[in-house]
């Protein structure tokens, strides 16, 4: 159970991070923690670093070494899932298309991913009111300002599942007064401010020049997300690789199980032996009895083993999506799995061949005799 479930995780993990973090080469935003930037303006599990301006962030991305840029905007929840400020171009690079309704075309409007709608159970047309803050709470909602759900999107498997997806200006305007002087608006309309800035390069290069230049020469902050992603797996990686430790000296514990169940099956049960070979038993039979008894128990172990584990993960997918929003699959035996069974059936097979040595020295006049 604990292998399997551990092979899960680290699987699911691994590939979860590399598939939200591939659409984009690089983040710029706030100064902060690059690894943070990252979790927060990518995989949408974290806080913010901070805001940057948009003038400043539309100056970056006229840069001829940009091949593609997107803005995103968020602060506000509804129901605990965040409420994300974008364009459409932001949707089309996790690959997510319309299940129902249309997209968001005007403010206040917008799209629902997948698991939100799922867990919300919110029909197209419905309106809702966004809480400030990421986290659920319903004592600074903007109850003046709705907005209106216009459709979901497909299950792509992404972040953009766990996301409710609306236009930069909506994100803007929410925060706006309705008691401010037209002075002021207009003032704040010149300082936009935004969360974080997604970027894709014509060229690697590009890529590292521009993030030496930022985080050197200016106020803001660059960060790569395949390599902060990578360094983050490699500090997990030695957390999976201690507990995967810990699975196989079970595995080896279990394999002196079996051994020392053999030894014992064999003394409880030498009489019922000894009179299979007075019935024309051969030693053989009798090993193969005692295999199949062991191979028995070993593959039960397994089964047992492989849908506990996935129960640890359906309980754990619970615990994950409470808290982060994201869920793990209940997926098909896979190759390490296999490869798992391969070696439990091995060291049954070593098992026997240790234990059967007693079969070999049976006494059976004497066993009989003492019956």
């Amino acid at each position: 159970m604990l292998a399997t479930f551990v092979l899960q995780i680290s699987k699911q993990l691994n590939h979860h991070l590399e598939k939200n973090s591939k659409p984009f080469d690089m983040v710029i935003g706030a100064k902060g923690s690059p690894l943070q930037l990252v979790l927060s303006a990518i995989l949408h599990i974290d806080n913010p670093t901070g805001n940057i301006s948009l003038d400043e962030a539309l100056r970056i991305s006229k840069n001829p070494m940009i091949k593609e840029a997107i803005l995103v905007s968020y602060g506000d929840n509804y129901r605990g899932y965040r409420i994300l400020g974008t364009s459409d171009e932001y949707v089309r690079k996790y690959g997510a298309t319309l299940k129902e309704g249309k997209l968001n075309t005007k403010n206040f409007e917008a799209v629902f991913g997948a698991e939100v709608a799922k867990k919300l159970n919110l029909n197209i047309g419905s309106s809702f009111v966004s809480s400030h803050g990421l986290i659920q709470n319903e004592i600074e909602a903007h109850d003046e300002k709705p907005f209106v759900m216009t459709g979901i999107l497909a299950p792509t498997g992404t972040v953009v599942d766990q996301l409710i997806i609306t236009n930069l200006e909506s994100i803007w305007k929410v925060h706006e007064h309705e008691n401010e002087h037209i002075e002021y608006k207009k003032h704040k309309e010149e300082h936009k401010e935004i969360t974080a800035l997604l970027l894709n390069f014509r060229n690697p290069i590009g890529a590292l020049q521009l993030s030496r230049s930022i985080n050197k020469d200016s106020s803001l902050q660059a960060a790569l997300p395949k390599f902060e992603i990578d360094r983050l797996l490699k500090f997990l990686g030695i957390g999976f690789q201690a507990i995967n430790g810990i699975a196989m000296a079970i595995l080896l514990v279990a394999g002196l199980s079996i051994f020392i169940s053999l030894i014992k099956t064999v003394r409880e049960r030498k009489h019922e032996l000894a009179l299979l070979r007075t019935y024309g038993a051969t030693n053989f039979q009798l090993l193969k009895l005692v295999f199949l008894e062991a191979l028995f128990l070993s593959l039960i172990g397994f089964v047992l083993g492989w849908f506990w584990g996935r129960v640890s993960i359906l309980l754990f997918s619970n615990l994950a999506s409470d808290t982060y929003k994201y869920h793990l699959e209940i997926s098909s035996p896979n190759m390490q799995e296999f490869l798992i069974l391969i070696i439990v059936i091995f060291m049954t097979i070593l098992a026997v061949i240790f234990a059967s040595y007693s079969l070999f020295k049976l006494n059976i006049s004497k066993i009989l005799a003492d019956a």
